[in-house]
C-alpha cells in the first residue's frame, strides 16, 4: 500500500548525505580511489530506483491516487492499520535489503582498489 514510502525517506535522505559529502571531498581524496560520495551515490540510485518503481506498482494497482488523501489506504482506520504495518514490515525489510546489497558492493570495491594498489606498488 505505502511500503515504497520507507525507501523513499531513506533516498531523501542519502541523496542530501550524498550533496553535502561532495562538498567536502572536492580536491581531497586521491584520484585513484573512489570517493564516498560515489559510492554513496550507488546506495541513493538503487533506493530511488525501486521506490519509483514500487511507487508505478502501487498506482497501476489504484493504492495511490492523483486525489486527497492520494493513498487509498487513508480513507478509513482498519486500511491505515494495515497500511502502517506493511510499512514497518515490508517497507524496512526493503530498505535493509537494498543497503545490504550496497555494503555488499562497497566491500567488494574496496578490496578491488586495494588489490589493484597492491598490484600497481608491485610493479613499480
Amino acid at each position: 500500500m505505502a511500503c515504497f514510502l520507507i525507501p523513499t525517506a531513506e533516498a531523501i535522505a542519502t541523496t542530501i548525505a550524498t550533496k553535502i559529502i561532495e562538498k567536502g571531498e572536492k580536491g581531497n581524496a586521491k584520484e585513484s580511489q573512489l570517493h564516498i560520495s560515489n559510492k554513496l551515490r550507488w546506495l541513493s540510485n538503487m533506493l530511488w530506483g525501486g521506490s519509483i518503481l514500487l511507487a508505478f506498482e502501487h498506482v497501476w494497482h489504484g493504492e495511490v491516487t492523483p486525489w486527497f488523501p492520494f493513498l487509498s489506504a487513508m480513507s478509513n482506520s482498519e486500511d491505515t492499520a494495515s497500511m502502517l504495518h506493511e510499512m514497518s514490515t515490508v517497507g524496512v525489510s526493503m530498505a535493509l535489503v537494498v543497503t545490504a546489497v550496497w555494503i555488499a558492493m562497497v566491500l567488494v570495491s574496496n578490496s578491488m582498489e586495494r588489490k589493484s594498489k597492491h598490484i600497481a606498488q608491485r610493479n613499480d
